[in-house]
Formats: C-alpha cells, sequence, structure tokens
C-alpha cells in the first residue's frame, strides 16, 4: 500500500480536549467555603492549582473542559471562564445524594458525629454506612460521560486521586476507552473502608498520576505499589508575568504600612489546623514579645469555615501587630500589592499537597519561611539557595527563630528573595509546565511534535 493511500485510511486522531474534574462532591461547598460566588468565580478568579493547570495545558495547545457538580443546577450547563476562556460544565448531583445530604451536616467529616451529630444504634450504622458512600453517589456518572462525548474530550484527569471521584472516573473511563489521570493536590489521605477495598487497584489501573512531590510519589509507590514509569513527578504552574513585585514603598503607601516596619504576610483560605495558622500565632506572639519598641507586622489576608475559630482565638491571645484582611481575595493585583508589601511570607501548614500561594510570594521576591511538609522540602530543595527557611512543623520555637531571624536582617531576607524569584523562573513557568503536563498526558502527540 503506498504512503498516500495509507495516510487517508488511517482514523483520526482525538483532539487535544482535557476533562479536569474537580473533586468536591458539590462545588458550593468549596465556593461558600470561602465567600466566593459562582459568578465570581467565573468571571474573576484566576490562579491557583486549578487555572494554572488550565493555562498550562493552553499553552501546549490542549483545551481544558473543567467539570464540576452541583446541587444548585437541574441540568448541565456550561459557562465561560473569563481568564482562561476555559469551559466550566456544571453538572446535577444524582437525586438519591441530594436526598441522603439532607442529614449530612458535614459530608467531608472524619467521623459519624462530626458529620450528623450524636447518634446511636441502628441510626450509626446507617449513616456511617451514608457518609462512606456519599462521595461515590455525588458522581453523575450517566451525565458525566454524555458531556465527556459531547466535549470530545479524549484524557480525562482527576483532581484527586484519594477520594472516591477518581475510582468512578476510572471506571466510567474504563467503559468509554478514555485514558484516566489524576493529581494530587493534598487531599485527604485517610481512606474510609469502602474506598480501601477499591484505591489500589484503581491507582495501578490508572494511565498516569501526577504528582509534585517526591516524598508523595515515593508513598504511593510504595502503599499502592504504582510503577515510577506511570508517575510524573510535575510542579504546580505560577505565571511570571503576573507575579511581579510592585515598588514596595508604593505598595505600603496604599495599604497604610508604615515604610520603616518589617511585615511578615500570609494568604490563603482559612483553616486554622490544617494551615497551621495556631502555630504561627503562638510564633507571632514570641516575636513581637523579643522585640518591644520595634514596628512589626503581621498580615493576615484569607477567610474561609474556620474563619470564627480564630477569631475566637486573636480575641484570646491578643498578638499586637496583627492586621487581618478577612476576605478571600480573587483580585491577585490587591494580593500582589500585599506580598510587594512585606519582608517575609510565612507557610506554617502541617499539611498540603503542593501549594500555589508561597509560589507567587517567591515570585514576587519574598524570601520563605515555611514547615517541613513535603511540597515545601521540594519547593526549598536547596535551603536559603533556594529562597526559604524550612523548620520542623508544628515546632513553635523553631517557627518564631526562623522568621525573626529575617525579620531581623534585612540583607538577608533581600538577598533571598531574589533567589525565590530566580528558583520560581527556573522551574515553575506555565510554559515549561506546559510542555511537561503535555508530554505525559499526550506521550505520541509529544513524540511527533
Amino acid at each position: 500500500m503506498r504512503n498516500e493511500e495509507f495516510q487517508t485510511r488511517r482514523a483520526p486522531k482525538p483532539p487535544a480536549i482535557v476533562a479536569l474534574i474537580d473533586w468536591s462532591q458539590l462545588l458550593e461547598d468549596y465556593l461558600d467555603n470561602i465567600g466566593v460566588s459562582f459568578e465570581s468565580f467565573c468571571n474573576e478568579t484566576s490562579g491557583g492549582w486549578m487555572f494554572g493547570y488550565i493555562d498550562a495545558l493552553k499553552s501546549a495547545n490542549i483545551r481544558t473542559v473543567l467539570f464540576c457538580v452541583s446541587a444548585r443546577v437541574m441540568k448541565p450547563s456550561r459557562f465561560r471562564h473569563a481568564a482562561t476562556g476555559a469551559t466550566i460544565c456544571v453538572l446535577p448531583a444524582p437525586f438519591i445524594y441530594r436526598t441522603l445530604r439532607r442529614g449530612l451536616q458535614n459530608p467531608y467529616a472524619a467521623t459519624v458525629e462530626e458529620a450528623v451529630g450524636n447518634v446511636r444504634g441502628i441510626k450509626r450504622v446507617f449513616w456511617s454506612v451514608v457518609k462512606q458512600l456519599a462521595s461515590y453517589l455525588s458522581t453523575p456518572p450517566i451525565y458525566l460521560a454524555r458531556e465527556l462525548r459531547r466535549e470530545q474530550c479524549s484524557v480525562v484527569l482527576c483532581q484527586e486521586y484519594e477520594h472516591a471521584r477518581f475510582d468512578v472516573c476510572l471506571l466510567l473511563g474504563r467503559l468509554m476507552q478514555l485514558p484516566v489521570f489524576a493529581t494530587f493536590q493534598g487531599g485527604n489521605q485517610s481512606l474510609s473502608r469502602i474506598e480501601k477495598l477499591f484505591r489500589r487497584s484503581a491507582l495501578r489501573a490508572s494511565q498516569g498520576l501526577i504528582i509534585p512531590t517526591r516524598s508523595e510519589a515515593e508513598r504511593v509507590s510504595v502503599c499502592y505499589g504504582v510503577s515510577g514509569e506511570n508517575i510524573a513527578i510535575i510542579f504546580n504552574p505560577v505565571d511570571l508575568n503576573e507575579w511581579v513585585a510592585e515598588e514596595r514603598n508604593t505598595a505600603r503607601a496604599l495599604l497604610g504600612i508604615p515604610p520603616d516596619a518589617r511585615v511578615a504576610v500570609w494568604h490563603g483560605r482559612i483553616d486554622l489546623r490544617r494551615k497551621g495558622l495556631d502555630i504561627l500565632l503562638r510564633a507571632w506572639q514570641s516575636i513581637y514579645h523579643e522585640r518591644l519598641g520595634r514596628e512589626l507586622q503581621l498580615l493576615l489576608v484569607g477567610s474561609g469555615n474556620n474563619a470564627d475559630e480564630l477569631r475566637e482565638r486573636i480575641a484570646e491571645m491578643k498578638p499586637q501587630g496583627l492586621i487581618w484582611l478577612e476576605k478571600y481575595l480573587n483580585d491577585h493585583a490587591l494580593i500582589r500589592r500585599y506580598l510587594s508589601a512585606a519582608d517575609v511570607y510565612v507557610f506554617p501548614s502541617r499539611h498540603e499537597g503542593f501549594a500555589v500561594a508561597p509560589l507567587e510570594a517567591m515570585s514576587c521576591q519574598l524570601p520563605v519561611v515555611a514547615s517541613d511538609i513535603p511540597g515545601m522540602k521540594d519547593l526549598l530543595k536547596d535551603g536559603e539557595e533556594s529562597g526559604g527557611l524550612i523548620v520542623q512543623k508544628g515546632d513553635v520555637k523553631a517557627f518564631a527563630t526562623a522568621l525573626g531571624r529575617l525579620l531581623d536582617d534585612e540583607i538577608l531576607s533581600r538577598q533571598m528573595g531574589k533567589r525565590a524569584r530566580l528558583s520560581i523562573e527556573e522551574r515553575f513557568s506555565v510554559e515549561a509546565i506546559g510542555v511537561q503536563l503535555s508530554a505525559f498526558l499526550y506521550p505520541i502527540k509529544a513524540k511527533f511534535n
């Protein structure tokens, strides 16, 4: 057969369209928690791992459709994300899930008591089963399959492999003959009994896993027996053109911060224990009391489901020099201004996947003081040379010592801030991550490009 005839008879290549699947049982669970409307999510929100991935794939000529589930729609509905141009497809939650959800105060809770309150006997057994099944029942497989075909998606990428929606998507992908990948963005690793039945086989049957930290990749390989060939170490991207520091004194003047103050900053979702904000408050008290008479400020920017608990903690401790902007900001220009006005970025989290917030701070030339969680070990792999200091997770004294060191030494903090920016430029650009994602999700396409 001649080559021209072979070319015409070959089946057409599927378009490079990725279905990015949100893990939340309901989209509104996430948005309501941070006080963001769906309209704002579509028209104002950008960045983060989700839209960072979309931007990175777009740079590699791959279109993304974001799939979410909601109890506030009755049929599949499409919206356009303003910043990236991506399609957001919102699927209606199944009827059975809506019905069961009415009795679940917190479907993400670790215990039955936290999920439904104090119940005993047969009721406790019933709600224990419901709590474990809820995450599986929240996904509408028929609607999802129909919309995957309609959008001509050739790859499915799940946000978290440690959640039940990944298991459902993997089975659906097998039935539809679609490759299913998954990534890790800090999902809960505590598995329900039902999940334990499926997770190992699901992970091993997936097309591949995208994991930003080496320690997590090693854990998955050991715990689940996933081959190293099916794991890609790919960081979360950051837009270097957007996250550029403003002139510090100008930023401070606009925010009302004294020009001679030494300032630490944190931004994100208020989750007191997970984000280590209790550690930060205690460390800050120690720092402030040891430096009485100096102009020190700690800026907290964010809101979330633990805002009331943080407010109570602040009222009890009465930390001096603390300024809290209690709002989850979508305005990147304003976030950038707060970062530009600071001297040090603080990141005391107890658990994360690979957080984007410190990437944004480092891109704005801020040195970072962080706990030794897996993501930060990869981000600051060379310590001070990478632009930051790492201390043991949960160690208040060590965190206070490291932060105090940078607040006391302006020359050192500025030098490390410059190194932080260089580190981001070398390893985390949207374009670089786009190439890596494209090569892993579409290896044949990458081979012939």
